[in-house]
């Protein structure tokens, strides 16, 4: 695996220690609290697409509204990054995050993660919005969907 990519590389560490949680027999909360800091090392990849997804969703395909979100998204990805390491790691996720944001998808754990931050970033208590499904809150809180 000398000359794989940077991903290979990640995947190969994230498997091997994920293989010694399992047979160090280690809690839930423990295989958190190791794959933690492979996660802050993914931050600058989360930010990246966290920052381009508020551009493309808030601008909505406008070129100048698209310029001028560009700082404001990146300003706005930093804390909702941080919430979402810190939740991943409340919640004993942070493998399945790290797992699907290695696979390039979002899945479960990554919505529930999500769920808690946009609960929290809102002032909610943070098991406020687990029973909505994603879809609806993005539509509540989109542009087109406050008609």
């Amino acid at each position: 695996m000398r000359h794989g990519t940077a991903k290979q590389h990640a995947l190969a560490w994230l498997l091997g220690l994920g293989l010694l949680v399992v047979t160090a027999g280690s809690g839930q909360r423990a295989a958190a609290s190791l794959l933690q800091p492979l996660l802050l090392l993914m931050r600058p990849q989360l930010e990246n697409r966290l920052a381009e997804l508020c551009v493309r969703l808030g601008a909505g395909g406008t070129a100048g509204l698209e310029r001028s979100l560009r700082q404001p998204c990146r300003q706005l990805a930093g804390p909702v990054s941080t919430c979402l390491i810190r939740e991943s790691e409340a919640t004993g996720r942070t493998f399945g995050v790290i797992t699907e944001m290695l696979g390039g998808r979002f899945g479960d754990d990554s919505e529930a993660v999500a769920k808690r931050c946009a609960a929290k970033l809102l002032g909610l208590p943070a098991e406020s919005l687990k029973d909505v499904s994603l879809e609806d809150l993005g539509r509540r809180f989109s542009p087109q969907g406050s008609r």
